[in-house]
């Protein structure tokens, strides 16, 4: 059932955003944006979306399979032009995040969720929409025009509380601090060096690290106490420039887990990726009595990943006892 309402949506979604690429001359992606929020202001663009318009019916639809269609459409984006700075965070990755805060902030029942490299909102949505808590919100933010318009769309569809700013995330940042940030880092050189020049974790050299300026930025945001989830390079703390990020991490958070995603999700060896997780410093709380680290199986292998569950399980367990 729910296969074939992502299936329905997809189709919607595809239909409008062929004609309206064709009718406009633009990417798949940029139509998809325009058809995002056509659906979601009911707008049939003067007869050309006329049916699929009334076809839809958002209102009945599951936010999660709204969500998993519109990252099929962003997905099918992606083959028609490749563009380096649009990669969406995968749908399994973004499921384990959200397992992952909702099991460091059981019991919390109002969560403020942000991300400061929304993207599409793929991985902002799966975590507001998996989440346990009663009350849910959040914020993004997001360099690309056509990425936070599909942000927008996408939150609006699924009846999600979220405040969208279209910015660098690297300039201050109209937001109050949140409980929870997520983030997968966006990984190069940020190149204005004037306003890098504001962090801690500037470059002594040349051009700073926009990764390590994303993680100093996230942590001015979040509460003390708040919890970070950064989708991060395996070699992040590697090399000698790491020594600085190191030192900055120390001084302002608690490490709490550090865990491997599955190699077999990315082409390149080199270019693998880890779930790095962090909780701000507060009076009054104390690091883990250890470091969670793991390293997931493939999604697919259900036996080791069942495994590897029951050893996170067992670690947030002991961890519960010795603070209580």
């Amino acid at each position: 059932m729910q296969k074939d309402q992502v299936s329905t949506i997809f189709e919607l979604l595809d239909t409008a955003s062929i004609r309206l690429k064709k009718e406009q001359s633009i990417s798949y992606i940029e139509a998809l944006a325009e058809a995002g929020e056509a659906f979601f202001q009911a707008n049939d663009r003067d007869g050309l979306l006329k049916d699929v318009i009334e076809k839809a019916d958002f209102a009945s639809y599951d936010h999660e399979q709204i969500r998993k269609a519109f990252q099929l459409a962003v997905l099918k984006g992606q083959k028609d032009i490749s563009h380096p700075n649009r990669q969406m965070t995968p749908d399994t990755i973004g499921l384990f995040v959200s397992y992952l805060v909702n099991k460091f902030l059981e019991g919390q029942k109002e969560l403020v969720v942000f991300d400061p490299a929304a993207g599409t909102g793929n991985l902002l949505l799966a975590v507001l929409n998996n989440l346990t808590a009663e009350t849910k919100r959040g914020f993004a933010s997001e360099i690309d025009d056509v990425l936070i318009k599909i942000a927008w769309a996408q939150a609006n569809l699924e009846e999600k509380e979220v405040e969208l700013f279209h910015q660098d995330s690297l300039e201050p940042l109209l937001i109050s601090p949140v409980d929870v940030t997520v983030c997968s880092l966006p990984v190069g050189y940020y190149p204005n060096d004037e306003r890098a020049a504001d962090y801690e974790l500037k470059a002594k050299e040349g051009h700073a690290f926009a990764h390590y300026l994303f993680i100093e930025q996230s942590l001015r945001y979040t509460k003390e106490g708040g919890f970070l989830f950064f989708i991060i390079p395996n070699d992040l703390f590697e090399g000698k420039e790491s020594v600085q990020l190191k030192d900055f991490i120390k001084d302002q958070a608690y490490m709490n887990a550090l865990i491997q995603l599955p190699v077999s999700m990315f082409k390149d060896k080199k270019h693998a990726k880890s779930l790095f997780v962090m909780q701000k410093k507060k009076e009054g709380l104390e690091a883990p009595k250890r470091m969670l680290f793991a390293n997931l199986p493939s999604f697919s292998q259900k036996e080791s990943m069942v495994s590897v569950m029951r050893k996170l399980d067992q670690w947030f367990i002991e961890e519960k006892e010795t603070k209580e």
